[in-house]
């Protein structure tokens, strides 16, 4: 069925504001998988909400349902440069006594403003852990390949 806002004639493509469902996956280019839902349920997004990276939803750009891309993207390209203000160490007595702490694990934070942030736990030692708010794929070549189901 043709959405109601399709010309006669074309085929509906990704816009910014576009209601999508797809499959995705993210990669290292040495092929190491971060995340995929292709043997999952698919994703449902509203573009430009924040949901997926906007250097990421410019890909998406002008995709047709039933279209399915790989993208190489340059580290700059895809979540940016590892930067090192982003790396930070805490004193275990400032870190909230209910997280559990386990080197080379993503921690959860909550935000004052009530939202969350996530990073990755480097180090431990009986003082202080040494975390990276980085995105684990900022300073890496990326492989993002999609596949759009749905245009709504």
């Amino acid at each position: 069925m043709k959405p109601a806002n399709a010309p006669s004639g074309t085929t509906p493509t990704v816009a910014r504001d576009s209601y999508l469902t797809l499959h995705y996956s993210l990669s290292d280019v040495d092929g190491t998988e971060h995340v995929s839902t292709f043997d999952l349920s698919p994703a449902t997004l509203q573009m430009g909400s924040g949901q997926l990276a906007e250097t990421l939803e410019r890909c998406l750009l002008g995709m047709a349902a039933g279209q399915r891309q790989v993208f190489q993207l340059a580290a700059d390209d895809a979540f940016g440069a590892h930067n090192p203000r982003l790396v930070e160490r805490i004193a275990r007595s400032a870190l909230p006594p209910e997280i559990e702490l386990r080197a080379n694990s993503l921690i959860e934070f909550s935000a004052p403003d009530g939202g969350g942030f996530a990073g990755f736990l480097r180090e431990l030692s009986e003082t202080s852990a040494l975390f990276d708010f980085n995105h684990p794929l900022a300073g890496k070549p990326v492989r993002f390949e999609v596949e759009v189901i749905a245009i709504m």
